[in-house]
């Protein structure tokens, strides 16, 4: 069908202030540790799960649901989910907005391994973004500062992780639905979720690094088990709509709107955590918004 660029920003935006959002509320429960991060993958993908199947089965044919590579869809799946445990597990040791600054250092992995792997000429646009990005990284992070800790390249590792499941995506698993996709991601996490938890209640440990990281099963109460269902909720909505978004409008009008992330997390820094950005921050908050969106583009 047409695009619909309308359509697609109002679809993405709203897809990134639902993830913010999770993100922001992880980075709550990591804070207080009152749920470890395997309890939290395995119950919000349980909740996510009906609500995919219930979607993809109302408008989506069974036949077209059926993975037509199965190993590129797993290894993909795999990709994204140790994304996602390096990127929520570097949330409680550092200010939001400073973890979605690292993590969207993305469009810098995709155009490099575009290049490498892909074989993609990179034009001189895209380089100027990348090393725009590399320069704002230096100012966020400040390497071999006081501030600096080893967990502030957590971000970093899972925006290059994203990068390398969207090569994937693009590469390997183009011909998939993106429904099939999503379930199969949160099959994914239900699977390892009940795997890390099994081995905490064995070994009767954790992880002895992190609380949040434990593989322990802790009782929740209403408020987590409401707080887990509306996460499980949000990454419903935001694989499909992601997808959806994605599919139609340009990617380089859509990338360019994705980046409201970080504006998001800026908000939400200050409104949940209190947290006021160094102007140096600031600045390379902003040279790192400006190298992706300088990255993306030029795919124009």
């Amino acid at each position: 069908s047409a695009d619909n660029i309308p359509l697609a920003v109002g679809t993405i935006i709203a897809v990134v202030l639902t993830l913010s959002l999770g993100d922001a509320l992880i980075k709550l429960m990591g804070d207080g540790v009152t749920v470890g991060l395997w309890q939290l993958f395995f119950v919000r993908s349980l909740v996510a799960l009906p609500l995919l199947l219930a979607f993809s089965l109302a408008f989506v044919p069974v036949r077209r649901l059926l993975p037509r590579r199965l190993f590129w869809t797993l290894v993909r799946s795999m990709l994204l989910f140790a994304m996602w445990l390096a990127y929520y597990a570097s949330l409680p040791h550092l200010p939001f907005a400073v973890a979605a600054a690292g993590y969207y250092t993305l469009p810098l992995f995709i155009v490099a391994f575009a290049a490498v792997f892909a074989g993609e000429r990179v034009g001189r646009q895209k380089w100027i973004g990348v090393t725009l990005g590399f320069l704002g990284i230096l100012l966020v992070l400040r390497p071999g500062g006081d501030a600096f800790v080893l967990a502030a390249l957590l971000p970093v590792l899972a925006a290059s992780l994203f990068a390398a499941a969207m090569l994937l995506t693009r590469t390997k698993c183009r011909d998939e639905h993106p429904a099939t996709l999503a379930i199969a991601l949160n099959v994914l996490f239900v699977v390892l979720g009940a795997g890390g938890l099994l081995v905490g209640a064995v070994a009767g440990v954790g992880t002895g690094w992190d609380s949040f990281l434990s593989t322990a099963w802790t009782a929740i109460g209403w408020n987590e088990l409401a707080v887990l269902s509306l996460l499980g909720c949000l990454i419903a909505v935001a694989s499909l709509g992601s997808a959806f978004a994605y599919q139609i409008a340009p990617s380089s009008v859509v990338g360019t709107f994705d980046f409201s992330y970080v504006g998001f997390a800026l908000v939400w820094g200050l409104l949940f955590f209190g947290e006021i950005p160094t102007p140096l921050g600031l600045l390379g908050i902003g040279l790192i918004v400006l190298a992706g969106i300088l990255a993306v583009r030029a795919d124009r």
